[in-house]
């Protein structure tokens, strides 16, 4: 089995990660407390970013369909929800140094633009169309064969689920809203690539053929064998986050409801008679 590393992509990854331990240590000096739970997700989504992009699945992902699907899906759609859970409010507001939050703040046509793409009736229909682009052949073969346009492709997917995630997970916020409605739109976001999934698994012919050939590929696939496993793969995801995501919410609005109730109640004691 190869393994490849790429320096930039280490460099980059080391370069996010002292930002975010210089946040947490910013925060701490505030007197802040910054949850074990949520530096854990923050590394989680870098181990994953990391792994993604280094090691066996970059040194297969121009031989074998598969290994390039579990790399964008590490990269994207596991990666970047726990990095924006990494960095929920206070973390957020210290991240990037001050002289670069000064000039994002003058900014008002980039904040305005970013409120927009993070709706989430814009943000889901963005995040569809990113996926479905990036899987014609044109463009999904044209990577295999352009670093350049390669690198672009996992850049439109990680900023794709960033942006997807952010109404969800509300990383601007302290605490996430418990809202049941988040429910349906992971469950509609992970449908629209289920569906390109189960186009994998069930196409007859041989896809990106242009790229990755018709003949035996390593590691022993066969070419319907490695395009199946990449749509089984698709699926098999997009099912576990729909679970996760039915349960996880369900449970935050109960938390939800819990708090909203301590709080009628607490105002009802105060009030006068």
């Amino acid at each position: 089995m190869r393994f490849a590393f790429d320096p930039v992509v280490l460099l980059l990854v080391a370069l996010a990660c002292w930002l975010y331990l210089r946040a947490v240590a910013i925060v701490r000096r505030r007197g802040l407390r910054i949850g074990r739970g949520q530096q854990a997700c923050w590394w989680i989504g870098i181990a994953l970013l990391t792994v993604a992009l280094n090691g066996p699945l970059d040194a297969y992902d121009g031989e074998l369909m598969s290994a390039h699907m579990a790399q964008h899906l590490l990269l994207g759609d596991l990666a970047a929800p726990f990095l924006l859970a990494g960095l929920r409010a206070p973390l957020l507001l210290f991240y990037l140094p001050r002289p670069a939050l000064v000039l994002l703040a003058r900014r008002r046509w980039l904040r305005r633009i970013f409120r927009q793409l993070r709706r989430p009736l814009v943000a889901l229909p963005l995040y569809v169309l990113t996926i479905y682009a990036w899987h014609a052949s044109v463009l999904f073969e044209g990577a295999l064969s352009n670093p350049f346009l390669h690198a672009l492709q996992h850049e439109f997917f990680l900023v794709a689920n960033l942006l997807l995630w952010w109404p969800v997970l509300e990383p601007q916020k302290r605490r996430m809203p418990g809202d049941l409605w988040k429910i349906g739109y992971i469950f509609a976001a992970r449908m629209s690539t289920m569906f390109l999934g189960m186009i994998f698994v069930f196409t007859k012919g041989v896809l990106y053929a242009g790229a990755y050939g018709t003949g035996e590929r390593p590691l022993g696939f066969t070419p319907r064998a490695d395009q199946g496993t990449a749509g089984g793969l698709m699926m098999t995801l997009d099912i576990v986050v729909i679970l996760a995501a039915l349960a996880w919410f369900f449970y935050q609005a109960s938390q939800q409801e819990d708090r909203d109730q301590a709080a009628a109640a607490r105002r009802g004691a105060a009030s006068p008679i």
